[in-house]
């Protein structure tokens, strides 16, 4: 009897279930093996853009020594403030204090250390048109200026903007033309661009240059040359 019922529940519910499972299997390996394959080809461009560096960073500096702090001091605010009078005549963009200090200054001998007096130092930076360096660091110097600790440049806000977008442009431009030689040499047709990666523009940074006193007072021309800006975008291409 109880093989009876063993069988029968086999016969009712273990088989119709088993069937139905293979029916599934074989409808989805159906359907997968119709759906077409999504062929693609990734390619990355790159795009370049050189500019003009037209504007110039200046960082000036005041350095005094005295005996006394007070002394020191007031000579480092009286030469700092004359300086900047004169670089506002000339109206300089983003003039600004960088750095104030007043310290010490010791005379060692035989591992003595001896109180000689102060040294103070005040550095302001601005920025202005290259073409106007050359000229206006030889009359700073005669404002006040004591030191000239860097001169870096770098082209305008505006044309940095536009040789980013450029550089963009230039990128996506030459993604799309390695994509089409491949898929041509391949005997294949680029259908549509399936996914696009921007890697961004990178902003070029202030091209350093070292100056000495001498080269000011020489009044040698200053030229600022060239930044680079680069930008690479990638492509993935159904085909």
């Amino acid at each position: 009897m109880k093989t009876s019922y063993i069988t029968l529940f086999f016969q009712r519910f273990f088989i119709p279930l088993a069937i139905a499972l293979f029916l599934s299997l074989v409808w989805m390996n159906l359907t997968m093996a119709q759906e077409p394959v999504l062929r693609t080809l990734t390619v990355t461009g790159q795009g370049i853009q050189r500019i003009p560096t037209t504007l110039t960073q200046v960082e000036l500096g005041i350095e005094i020594q005295g005996n006394t702090a007070t002394e020191v001091q007031q000579e480092v605010a009286k030469r700092t403030s004359n300086l900047i009078d004169f670089l506002k005549s000339r109206k300089v963009e983003r003039l600004q204090t960088t750095s104030i200090r007043l310290q010490p200054n010791y005379k060692y001998d035989n591992n003595q250390r001896t109180l000689i007096g102060y040294i103070g130092t005040n550095t302001v930076t601005f920025r202005l048109q290259t073409d106007q360096v050359g000229v206006l660091l030889d009359e700073a110097v005669k404002a006040g200026a004591t030191n000239i600790d860097g001169v870096s440049f770098t082209a305008t806000e505006e044309a940095i903007a536009d040789a980013q977008q450029e550089a963009l442009r230039q990128a996506t431009t030459d993604a799309k033309q390695q994509g089409n030689a491949v898929l041509e040499a391949l005997n294949f047709t680029a259908r549509e661009i399936v996914s696009i990666q921007v890697n961004g523009a990178d902003i070029p940074q202030p091209k350093p240059m070292a100056m000495s006193r001498a080269m000011v007072q020489d009044s040698t021309p200053v030229v600022g040359g060239e930044q680079t800006v680069q930008a690479s975008v990638t492509l993935q291409i159904s085909y």
